[in-house]
């Protein structure tokens, strides 16, 4: 157990951090899922819109350090290669 007031604050401060990170997390695989969906129901409109909305929400979680800024810019061009794809499919 943590002797110093240091020690206290900082295991205080972790399990902010954590808390917050695991929020943050899950926004990200919510968002993402909402993408799939649209892109598994074929509607284009659908996933372009639902990619919209992931896109910010996947830059904040690379700016705030939850996920990594490559893994951020795979998931994002994998993502919006997959919604081009889709338009062409049905064309």
């Amino acid at each position: 157990m943590a002797n110093t007031a240091s020690a206290r604050k900082r295991i205080r401060q972790t399990a902010t951090r954590n808390e917050r990170n695991r929020a943050r997390r899950s926004r990200v695989s919510t968002f993402l899922v909402k993408v799939e969906k649209a892109i598994s129901g074929g509607d284009k409109a659908a996933a372009q819109a639902a990619f919209k909305d992931a896109q910010p929400e996947l830059q904040r979680a690379a700016t705030k350090g939850v996920m990594h800024s490559n893994t951020i810019a795979r998931k994002l061009s994998r993502l919006s290669a997959r919604i081009k794809a889709l338009g062409s499919a049905q064309a």
